[in-house]
This record gives C-alpha cells, sequence and structure tokens, in this order.
C-alpha cells in the first residue's frame, strides 16, 4: 500500500491573498507546511499541487516536487485528486492519499501517523484529523469547522456552529474541530470528486458533509492536544508564531 501525500496550495484565498507564500518567522507558510510533513518517515510521495506560477517558482527555487494543477478547482480535494494521477507513481484503489492543507503550519509526523492509523481497519476509506478545542472562543468561530462522531469515531457531522451543544462551555465535554489533514483510498477519493455538492455540505459550507449526506463516513483521528493554529487570517499568523516558540520542530527544518 502506497502513501501519496498532497499539499494543495493556492494564491487566491479569498479572505488571506498570497497565503501560500506569506512569511511566518521568516519563512514562507506553505515551507514549514511541507517540511514539517516531510519528517513523516513513510511516503512514497510528498508533493505540493497548484496552479499558480509563483507557488511554482518556489518550489522549484526550495527543492520541493510541484505538480501543476487546472486553475478552475474550487475545492481543494479536487486539486488533490487531480494531482494523484500526475504524482509519478501508479496508484492503486487502495493506496492511501493524504491532503495536507497548505494552512497549517503546526503539523507535524505525528499528526500524519493519526491520519494514517484508522486505514489499519479495512472497513474505514476515508479519515479526518480531530483537533480537541480547549477554549470557547475556538468553539464558536465560524472559520473553524466543528465535528461530532459516534462511538467507533465514524464522523456524523461538521459544521461551522458549535457543535455539540453545551448550555456552559467545557474543555472535558470533548468538543472537536476538524484540522486540515485528510486520508483518503484512491477509490473514495475518486468517488467523492465524482458526485455532486450535497444538501449539507451547501448549507454548512463544509466538502465533507457530502460524505454523511450520501450515507458514508470518515473516521476520525484524534491527536493529543496541543497548540496547533491554523491560518485562516493575517490575524493567525501572529498565533503561529506566538506557538513557534515553544514548538519541538522549530529549529530541526
Amino acid at each position: 500500500m502506497k502513501t501519496i501525500g498532497i499539499v494543495p496550495a493556492r494564491m487566491a484565498a479569498s479572505r488571506f491573498p498570497g497565503k501560500p507564500l506569506h512569511p511566518i518567522a521568516g519563512r514562507a507558510m506553505l515551507e514549514h507546511c511541507y517540511l514539517r510533513a516531510k519528517m513523516y518517515a513513510n511516503w512514497d510521495v510528498l508533493a505540493v499541487a497548484t496552479c499558480d506560477e509563483e507557488i511554482r517558482a518556489f518550489c522549484e527555487e526550495h527543492g520541493f516536487p510541484v505538480i501543476m494543477t487546472a486553475d478552475t478547482h474550487t475545492r481543494a480535494l479536487d486539486r488533490v485528486a487531480e494531482a494523484a494521477t500526475k504524482c509519478g507513481v501508479d496508484v492503486a484503489e487502495n493506496d492511501i492519499v493524504i491532503c495536507v492543507q497548505g494552512d497549517e503550519p503546526l503539523l507535524g509526523p505525528d499528526v500524519i501517523e493519526a491520519v494514517m492509523a484508522p486505514f489499519d481497519d479495512n472497513s474505514v476509506d476515508g479519515t479526518m484529523l480531530a483537533v480537541p478545542i480547549h477554549d470557547e472562543e475556538t468553539f464558536n468561530n465560524p472559520d473553524m469547522v466543528k465535528l461530532v462522531h459516534d462511538l467507533k469515531g465514524n464522523v456524523l457531522y461538521t459544521s461551522r456552529s458549535p457543535i455539540p451543544y453545551m448550555k456552559t462551555f467545557s474543555k472535558d465535554a470533548g468538543a472537536k474541530r476538524v484540522g486540515g489533514v485528510f486520508g483518503f483510498r484512491w477509490h473514495f477519493l475518486k468517488w467523492f470528486t465524482e458526485q455532486p455538492e450535497s444538501p449539507l455540505e451547501q448549507a454548512e459550507a463544509c466538502d465533507s458533509n457530502r460524505i454523511c449526506d450520501n450515507g458514508f463516513f470518515q473516521r476520525i483521528a484524534p491527536m493529543t492536544f496541543r497548540p496547533y493554529q491554523s491560518v485562516d487570517a493575517p490575524e493567525d499568523v501572529a498565533r503561529v508564531e506566538a506557538a513557534l516558540n515553544d514548538d519541538p520542530l522549530w529549529g530541526k527544518y
């Protein structure tokens, strides 16, 4: 079973144009994401996927494998699926394709290991990083997609609303948000990209609901709580830089 890692990145982000190449602690955000993902030891392929010449040039300058894709993709997973067909190896139906979002500069090999672990169960075709929520601001932030799951860890629903309901927020209630790392068996990713947007996907602006709407599931990949800040807007950069001060991987790449 091969493991293919794709880091989708594009310059035209509505809330933060040019985000992939924005500096964080003196290095482009994409550089943090790629080099930290590369610390995972079991990739068969790890490459950046983009439609932008600026990103292609940056990757070539830094020696990162880069795959050019169409500029018509509006969803990261569509870009990932196209890139998987151009990654230089034959991807078999049950090989694993990992989408490593290019705005997760605090990821590490532990995150990739967590997303891979559920695939030991042959009934699992898709996984989703589940990040513990320990503060009420994150719980209420619509930029942070929350998830609920059943007792087996199968995702039931994702929402920008604060779920599950709690009268008074408590970190001990087990609320989780979606982290920007997803795993798919290749046949399942192909199926996903061939389906139309679903009603709950459109209502919540969460494409994982396409899977729930069609009666399938992703298995959560739980991670131990630690500073893990995505970059959705310019003000998130300062939070990431603060977290890097105590980050065990900082200085190792």
